[in-house]
């Protein structure tokens, strides 16, 4: 069974509380979905740098890998096990 969870990035794009919230959420879960909506740009390339800046956040925070993939404009992101 694969569960995962949704979020929503808007135009404050990634913050602190973000990645605090992602951390929280991957405690539980092994994917999250997260929709990036229209008032943070919709841009491609600001869509890999908020990826990318999710990944790093969450690796520094949790000392696990975290792998991500863009679809569209949504990211998927999933945790991998020590």
């Amino acid at each position: 069974m694969n569960i995962s969870s949704q979020f929503q990035i808007g135009k404050f794009g990634v913050t602190p509380g973000v990645i605090d919230a992602l951390s929280l959420v991957l405690k539980t879960h092994k994917h999250v979905r997260i929709s990036v909506l229209k008032s943070s740009g919709r841009d491609k390339e600001k869509m890999k740098t908020m990826t990318q800046q999710l990944i790093d956040g969450l690796n520094f925070k949790t000392k696990n890998t975290h792998t991500a993939r863009i679809i569209g404009f949504t990211i998927i992101l999933r945790k991998h096990a020590k």
